[in-house]
């Protein structure tokens, strides 16, 4: 697993995030998603493009950024896995009606 991130003079920051996204590393990215709301970020795009895997903590860990980035006045668009698995649990579980969904991350950033 590993985090990129690339900031938009807007305040929106990109977060890619590549491989597993599961309960075992979602504690840190949870941690540092935080940390980024604490620094005044309220806008994150959640790229999702290169994610192989993502388990109900990941999908948690969306959920709950989406929840705080909300409170703060501030929102959260994903970046849609290219992986078949991981995107068919996203259709399953209709994320696409709780986020704003997109193709890359150019696209997801005009969301705003």
């Amino acid at each position: 697993m590993s985090m990129q991130m690339k900031e938009y003079v807007t305040r929106t920051v990109v977060v890619a995030l590549k491989d597993e996204v599961v309960a075992f590393n979602v504690p840190e990215l949870r941690e540092r998603f935080y940390e980024l709301l604490e620094e005044g970020v309220r806008q994150f795009v959640v790229d999702l493009s290169d994610v192989t895997f993502m388990d109900s903590a990941g999908m948690g860990l969306l959920v709950s950024v989406l929840k705080r980035a909300r409170q703060e006045g501030g929102d959260v668009k994903l970046v849609l896995p290219r992986a078949e698995g991981a995107r068919r649990i996203f259709a399953l579980t209709k994320f696409d009606r709780v986020f704003d969904v997109a193709e890359t991350a150019e696209t997801a950033v005009r969301l705003f």
